[in-house]
């Protein structure tokens, strides 16, 4: 009773569903520019998603392979779900509340002073993302949006709808914006391309 805990677990003791296993920055950074090499590839299935067989073949493979590392589709999956949840969690500054803004040059986001201390009242854990620079909300954007629920088409209870009826402003909007995505993942593929032979 009177001794202090010290935690003195012994390393070849893992816990059942395996030991976390730390990413680093670079190791983070080419995971994303694969994932955007695969998104340009069309290698997402239907629901925005890439298969197993995706991952480990045309992912993991290559990051294993570039940073001498063993990640598996477990570690895969984790890291993916942390990348989702901060892009999530950004992404929301722009769609919920109002007066933020995206500076792609400076990779902040923007706001009045009086905006973001209404806003950190209600999200006191967001500080982060006025004091610090997100540097990939960019590539994360054309990773997740694709596979995002954004209610746009969503029925609420109590209303009718024709099924015959055709948005076409909003379906014009949709098209001109896959178009955009599309030039966007071309010119970061090429981007990618020219650092690697640079490399």
């Amino acid at each position: 009773m009177g001794e202090s805990h010290q935690e003195t677990q012994d390393p070849s003791q893992e816990r059942e569903k395996g030991s976390y296993i730390q990413w680093s920055p670079e190791e983070n950074k080419s995971l994303i520019n694969l994932l955007l090499d695969a998104v340009a590839s069309g290698l997402r299935d239907s629901n925005g998603t890439f298969s197993k067989f995706t991952v480990e073949r045309r992912i993991l493979s290559t990051l294993n392979r570039m940073h001498g590392c063993n990640k598996t589709y477990q570690h895969y999956s984790n890291r993916m779900k942390i990348l989702k949840t901060k892009y999530l969690n950004a992404a929301e500054l722009l769609r919920f509340s109002s007066g933020f803004g995206w500076d792609s040059t400076t990779k902040r986001f923007t706001a009045s002073k009086e905006v973001w201390a209404e806003y950190l009242k209600a999200h006191p854990k967001f500080k982060k993302f006025r004091d610090e620079t997100f540097e990939e909300f960019d590539d994360l954007k054309l990773i997740f949006d694709k596979n995002i629920s954004t209610g746009t088409n969503a029925i609420g209870l109590g209303e009718t709808t024709d099924a015959q009826t055709v948005r076409v402003a909003e379906t014009e909007k949709e098209q001109a914006n896959c178009e955009r995505d599309k030039k966007l993942v071309l010119l970061t593929k090429v981007m990618i391309c020219s650092l690697k032979k640079k490399v």
